[in-house]
């Protein structure tokens, strides 16, 4: 997993935006392999083909491994801003439909496989480089929070188990969207923590939004200086940190969450901390 990459307004996952690159670093290699003209004209067809097919399929995959979070309302599967694509899947589709091309001699073998071993590696390199460690981001202990009666209270009580940090305000329709998700995430995994960090409001705005939109929620925390976001999101919001039993942040997701891109990252998290808790001296 791996955080966002944010251009302006939009924010695409890192998977997604790695696996378009390798495809262009496809396409732009079969060129350059490639000097004729007509069949530089034709692979460039097929490698477009491929990752038209190499996109769909990587959502499509996802879609499937997170079926049940899309039955109640199925046309969220179009809403490809929850950042769920399974690339690996992605790319192995491309590789299928290059092999049936080359089988039939619909474009040169060579240039074409060895346009796809390039774009393969671009995605593992991409992949790879993108991908966050804990040592990546601030340390929560350092970020002071207020819990709902107004006393001092320190995320680093929540170590131990999993934990999922939900920065959020009132006044954001993205947070305001997400917060179903959440509030169902939070009764279907009590093996996670579930933490919700409002960035600076007031208490008594809090308290009235929670008794309105979402009265069941626990573990809910006020940030009054917005320190949280301004560490981990450049102020975006919403914006979401998932952090190991040893309390180390290992991927922040900028941008809202659907139900199912929520689960595949709670599942990543707590196999993570599972990880982390066989390797001697890795909660040091």
């Amino acid at each position: 997993m791996s955080p966002a990459i944010r251009i302006g307004p939009l924010v695409f996952p890192t998977e997604l935006a790695v696996l378009i690159v390798a495809g262009l670093v496809a396409i732009v290699a079969a060129r350059l392999i490639n000097r004729r003209q007509d069949e530089a004209a034709r692979l460039s067809t097929v490698l477009w083909r491929a990752l038209i097919i190499g996109l769909l399929v990587a959502r499509l995959a996802f879609v499937w491994r997170y079926r049940n979070s899309y039955l109640p309302d199925p046309i969220n599967i179009l809403d490809i801003r929850d950042g769920g694509w399974n690339g690996m899947a992605g790319l192995a589709a491309a590789w299928v439909y290059a092999a049936a091309v080359v089988l039939r001699g619909h474009a040169p073998r060579a240039a074409l496989l060895g346009a796809l071993a390039l774009a393969s590696a671009t995605w593992v390199g991409g992949s790879r480089w993108l991908a966050p460690t804990p040592q990546a981001y601030p340390e929560l202990t350092d970020i002071f929070v207020h819990n709902m009666h107004g006393a001092m209270a320190d995320l680093s009580d929540f170590r131990g188990k999993p934990t999922v940090i939900n920065l959020w305000a009132s006044w954001c329709p993205p947070c305001r969207r997400e917060m179903p998700a959440f509030a169902a995430a939070q009764a279907a995994n009590p093996d996670i923590n579930f933490v919700f960090l409002n960035q600076a409001e007031a208490k008594p705005e809090v308290t009235q939004f929670l008794k309105d939109h979402a009265p069941a929620l626990r573990n809910v925390l006020i940030d009054p200086g917005a320190h949280a976001a301004r560490e981990f999101s450049n102020r975006g919001l919403p914006a979401t940190l998932f952090v190991d039993a040893q309390g180390r942040v290992i991927d922040v997701r900028v941008g809202e969450l659907s139900a199912a891109s929520l689960a595949q990252r709670v599942e990543a998290t707590r196999a993570a901390s599972a990880q982390a808790a066989d390797v001697p001296g890795a909660g040091d």
